[in-house]
C-alpha cells in the first residue's frame, strides 16, 4: 500500500524535498550558522591574546574562550551542518521520505540541549579545560552530560541517515546504486558511529569521575580514547566536505567523477585507516610503543592520505574535463582560467580543494611520522595544521555549498551577490595565512596553549626569535581578514534566509511516494569517443595532472627540508 507523504520540486535543480526532510535540513543548518557565530566571536579573542602586541585577555578569561570556541567551532558549527548534509544526501538525492522524523527531531532538541549546557558550563567559569579537557584537570560535570548528550542526539541523527536509506531501497526511489555525494555521506556516517563510541566510552566514566563517583581516571588512557573522539570528530568532516567537492563539481558544471569505481574505493579506504591519524596526538606520550606508533602513523596512515590524494586528482579532473568538452581545450589551463571564478559555489570548493591539500594535507603527513613530529609536538604548529584542515577545508566546502541551498531549500534569492563573490577569497585567504604563520611559528617552538609567549614574571623565561614574534603578529593579521570573511558569509546567508526576494515554486503536495518521487533514470553512459580530441599527450586532464606535480613536488620538497631541520635539532658529535 502507498504511503502518503508531502514532497516539492525545485524548478531550478530538479531536486525533490520531503517536507519533514527540508525542515530538519534547514534547522541544521541554521543552528549550525548561529554556533559558527559564537565561534568566530571567541576567535576574536583568542587570536588578539596570542597577537603579543595588543595581548587582548588576561590568562583566565583566555583560557576560558579558547575552551568555548574550540568546541563551539569543531563540534557544535561542523557537526549540525553535517546532520543537514546527511539528510539532504539521503532524502533529497535519494527522492524517497525521511524515515522517523519524529526520531529525528529528538536527535536535534538532545543536540541542542547538549551544545547549550556545554557552553553553559565554561561561561561560568570552572570548565576551563580546553577542547581536548585531558585528565587529571576537571570540568563541571554538565561540561561532560552536554557533550554525551550531543554525541547521543547526532547518534540518532545517524541512525536516522542509514534508516533513510532503507526507505529508498525499499521504495526503490532510485536505481543502481546510489550517488557518488551519497556515498560519500555514508562514509561520514559510518566514521561518526566510531567517534561517538569512543566519545561515550571515555566521557561517561569521565562524567562518573567529576561528580565524585569514579576516584581516579588514567591519564594516558584518557588521552588514547578521547583521541578516538576528538581526532576522528575531524575525520567525519573530510569524509562530508570531500563529498561537496563532488557535489559542487556536479552543480556548477555538471561533471562526472572521472572514475566512480576508484572514487568510491577511496572513500572506503577513509573507513578502514582515516580514524588512525589520530595516533599523530599520541606520539610524544610515553607508555605507547614506538611500533604501535610507527603503524598507525606511517604504513597504515599512508592508505587514507592516499584516499585524499585519490580524491585531490579527481575532483579537478572531472571540471576539467567537463570544461574542456564546452571547448575550453586550448593549452593546459585555459579551462581554469575560464572557470567562474566569479561563483562563490565554485570559488569555495576550489579553495578549499587547494587549502585543504597544500596546507592540511602535506602538514598532516609530516605530523604523522614520529620523528618529525617531535619537533612541532605540542607547539603552535597543530592548530595552524587543523585550521587549514578543517577550519579552511571543511568550512569553505559548506559555505560554497550554503549558496547554492538558499535559493533551492531556503527558496530565497541571494543578498549582496557583489559581496558574495569575494566572500570565499576574502574568508579562505585569510585562514590560510592564519595556518600558514601559525605552522611557521610552531616550527619556531612557539607553544600551542600558553597565552603569553613572553613568559612575562617566569623564572624561567624564553626569548623566541624576532621570526616568531613576526609570525604571531602576521597570524593575527590574517585571522582580522579571515573574520571579515566569516562575518560577510554570516551577513550574507542570514539576510538572504530571512530577508531576500522569495522564490515561488510550487508547494508540497500529498501524494504517494512512488508517484511523487518516481525513480531517477540512470546517468547516461559517456557517448564513445566523446573525450576523443581534448586534452594533450594522451589524456583528457593534463592541466590536473600538471598540478598533481606541482603538488607532489612540493610535498617531497617540505618533507625532507623538516628532516633536515630534525638534523638541526639533534646534532650528531
Amino acid at each position: 500500500m502507498a504511503i502518503n507523504r508531502n514532497f516539492r520540486t525545485c524548478p531550478s535543480s530538479g531536486l525533490v524535498f520531503h517536507e519533514p526532510a527540508e525542515k530538519l535540513i534547514r534547522w541544521n543548518a541554521v543552528v549550525a550558522v548561529v554556533f559558527l557565530l559564537v565561534g568566530g566571536i571567541l576567535a576574536i579573542g583568542v587570536t588578539l591574546t596570542r597577537w603579543q602586541a595588543v595581548h587582548m585577555l588576561d590568562a583566565s578569561a583566555f583560557y576560558q574562550v579558547l575552551t568555548a570556541h574550540g568546541l563551539n567551532m569543531l563540534v557544535f558549527w561542523i557537526i549540525f551542518f553535517e546532520i543537514a548534509v546527511l539528510y539532504f544526501a539521503s532524502s533529497t538525492l535519494l527522492r524517497c521520505r525521511l524515515a522517523t522524523p519524529g526520531m529525528a527531531w529528538t536527535g536535534f532538541w538532545l543536540m541542542i540541549l547538549g551544545a547549550l549546557m556545554n557552553n553553559y558550563s565554561v561561561i561560568r567559569g570552572d570548565s576551563s579545560v580546553m577542547f581536548t579537557s585531558y585528565a587529571p584537570m576537571g570540568a563541571h560535570p554538565t561540561f561532560y552530560l552536554g557533550l554525551i548528550l550531543f554525541a547521543v542526539g547526532a547518534l540518532i541523527a545517524c541512525f536516522v541517515f542509514f534508516g533513510t536509506l532503507v526507505v529508498a531501497k525499499n521504495e526503490r526511489t532510485y536505481v543502481g546504486s546510489v550517488s557518488l555525494v551519497t556515498f560519500g555521506a555514508i562514509t561520514a556516517a559510518i566514521i561518526a558511529v566510531f567517534t561517538i563510541a569512543s566519545g561515550a566510552i571515555i566521557l561517561i566514566p569521565t562524567l562518573l569521575w567529576s561528580l565524585g563517583l569514579i576516584e581516579h581516571i588514567d591519564s594516558l588512557m584518557y588521552r588514547t580514547i578521547w583521541w578516538g573522539f576528538g581526532h576522528s570528530s575531524q575525520q567525519i568532516n573530510v569524509a562530508a566536505h570531500v563529498a561537496l567537492w563532488y557535489a559542487g563539481a556536479a552543480i556548477v558544471f555538471g561533471a562526472k567523477p572521472m572514475s566512480e569505481k576508484v572514487s568510491r574505493a577511496a572513500f572506503l579506504l577513509y573507513i578502514l585507516f582515516l580514524q588512525l591519524a589520530s595516533a599523530h596526538h599520541l606520539l610524544a606520550d610515553p607508555g605507547l610503543t614506538s611500533n604501535w606508533k610507527i603503524f598507525n602513523t606511517s604504513y597504515a596512515m599512508y592508505l587514507a592520505v592516499l584516499a585524499s590524494m585519490v580524491h585531490g586528482l579527481t575532483v579537478p579532473g572531472s571540471i576539467e574535463v567537463a570544461q574542456r568538452l564546452k571547448g575550453y581545450n586550448n593549452g593546459l589551463f585555459e579551462w581554469l582560467r575560464k572557470a567562474p571564478w566569479g561563483n562563490p559555489a565554485f570559488a569555495g570548493i576550489f579553495l578549499s580543494i587547494i587549502i585543504f591539500g597544500f596546507l592540511g594535507g602535506i602538514s598532516g603527513v609530516m605530523m604523522g611520522t614520529e620523528q618529525l613530529n617531535l619537533i612541532i609536538h605540542n607547539t603552535i604548529y597543530v592548530p595552524g595544521h587543523f585550521h587549514a584542515t578543517v577550519a579552511t577545508g571543511t568550512t569553505l566546502a559548506f559555505m560554497a555549498v550554503t549558496y547554492f541551498l538558499i535559493p533551492t531549500l531556503f527558496r530565497r534569492k541571494i543578498m549582496f551577490e557583489p559581496l558574495a563573490k569575494y566572500q570565499p577569497y576574502l574568508f579562505g585567504i585569510g585562514m590560510a595565512g592564519v595556518s600558514l604563520f601559525m605552522m611557521g611559528a610552531g616550527t619556531l617552538g612557539v607553544p600551542r596553549r600558553h597565552w603569553d609567549i613572553s613568559f612575562a614574571g617566569n623564572v624561567f623565561g624564553y626569548e623566541f626569535p624576532g621570526a616568531a614574534w613576526l609570525m604571531m603578529g602576521l597570524t593575527g593579521v590574517s585571522a582580522l581578514i579571515a573574520f571579515a570573511g566569516g562575518a560577510l558569509y554570516l551577513a550574507i546567508t542570514v539576510g538572504s534566509v530571512f530577508f531576500g526576494q522569495k522564490i515561488e515554486t510550487p508547494g508540497f503536495k500529498h501524494v504517494s511516494a512512488r508517484e511523487g518521487v518516481g525513480a531517477v533514470p540512470a546517468a547516461a553512459p559517456d557517448t564513445p569517443g566523446a573525450h576523443a580530441g581534448i586534452g594533450a599527450w594522451g589524456m583528457v586532464a593534463p592541466g590536473t595532472f600538471v598540478l598533481a606535480l606541482v603538488f607532489l613536488a612540493s610535498f617531497v620538497l617540505y618533507y625532507f627540508v623538516n628532516w633536515k631541520y630534525l638534523s638541526t635539532v639533534w646534532p650528531l658529535k
